[in-house]
């Protein structure tokens, strides 16, 4: 192919957004856009054979095909693919590029005519989407977990209460306390699916309202003051005097910081004690300006440094048995997080094993940060 081929196979690559490679008829590169050297690990991929840039054996052997059908075996189509245009391949595959393995849709073509015989090799990302897929399996499989148990248990007792235990008395009063908690757990946990539903269909919006922080966590700690006598907590509050006003949601900040000290109470109760800090950062970095901070402190049994990373995961849970018998849904830091994000805030998590915990919402002081 003549140079100046190889340039208009190059300014056409350019024009394409995914990762696009053409190879000439003895399958060396002629042409790599952008996308494909940042790829494929950047440095010169001109003038290479294509093996030595993507080692994949079943493109290898698409190309093979399509550059010379008649020495190379026709691929077997993908079903779940549409079928490429004529003389060319379309197929998914999970190839090694930028250090990492990527689950990506490979179409390889003919080139253009007038450029001369080779073909051109185009590598759509999709791991993203499988990712996306992945998590929506687990999501469903998950809520139908959560479901499940409960509801196989309540069937099994309406089965006992129609049966051996119609007529004793003791058996079915605990029975039904036993069904009343797993039916209040079950609400619980469609309510909050369906609140984590509602934050994550807002959360690209930012919140049009202002709100006084310190009135709405004093608001917050008067409504948990029965739970905190009950646990046996003395909670110590700071900061939360006269009024300062940030962007944000009232409905959503309330629920925020509810989670966090019901938390706080449920588990680092044990500790005695509840810290509740209200503190103003004069630049936050990430946030590019001054916010304010809000830490929930506790004296509990605290969390492992593995677990730390994941707390916000939909379902994950430190004590699964722990959890459930103590009312929790696993979703409600999951919702947290989403309405910080919302509020272009910041969660951070301090815990170590034996030492506590302390969970800080930092959100921007105007709605121009963030």
């Amino acid at each position: 192919m003549i140079p100046d081929a190889h340039r208009r196979a190059s300014d056409l690559l350019d024009g394409v957004p995914v990762p696009m490679l053409a190879v000439d008829d003895r399958a060396r590169t002629i042409a790599a856009n952008p996308a494909a050297v940042a790829l494929f690990g950047g440095g010169d991929l001109l003038n290479r054979p294509f093996v030595t840039i993507l080692r994949h054996p079943a493109v290898v052997a698409a190309l093979d095909w399509v550059l010379d059908p008649d020495r190379h075996p026709a691929p077997v189509p993908d079903p779940s693919l549409p079928a490429s245009a004529k003389g060319g391949v379309r197929l998914n595959a999970v190839i090694g590029a930028d250090g990492r393995d990527i689950a990506a849709e490979i179409t390889v073509a003919r080139l253009p005519s007038p450029l001369g015989k080779g073909a051109t090799i185009a590598v759509l990302d999709r791991s993203a989407a499988e990712e996306a897929e992945q998590m929506r399996r687990d999501f469903v499989a998950n809520v139908s977990h959560e479901l499940k148990t409960p509801l196989t248990a309540m069937i099994g007792f309406i089965e006992t209460l129609r049966g051996p235990a119609r007529d004793d008395a003791k058996a079915r009063d605990r029975f039904l306390d036993i069904m009343e908690r797993e039916a209040a757990r079950m609400n619980r946990l469609v309510s909050d699916l369906l609140s984590l539903s509602r934050v994550q269909a807002e959360e690209r919006r930012r919140p049009g309202g202002q709100v006084d922080l310190p009135l709405l966590l004093r608001g917050v700690l008067a409504t948990m003051d029965h739970a905190a006598q009950t646990a046996g907590v003395t909670a110590e509050v700071r900061g939360l005097d006269g009024s300062q006003m940030v962007p944000g949601d009232p409905d959503q900040l309330v629920q925020v910081f509810q989670n966090l000290i019901e938390n706080a109470l449920k588990y680092g109760g044990s500790g005695g004690y509840l810290g509740v800090t209200m503190r103003r950062i004069d630049h936050e970095p990430q946030l590019r300006g001054p916010a304010w901070a809000v830490e929930i402190r506790d004296r509990g049994e605290g969390i492992e440094g593995m677990h730390l990373p994941r707390l916000t995961e939909r379902f994950y849970r430190v004590d699964t048995h722990r959890s459930r018998a103590q009312g929790g849904t696993g979703l409600g830091l999951a919702i947290v997080k989403h309405i910080v994000n919302r509020h272009r805030g910041r969660l951070r998590i301090d815990s170590s094993k034996g030492q506590g915990s302390a969970f800080t919402v930092i959100l921007p002081e105007s709605a121009s940060r963030g």
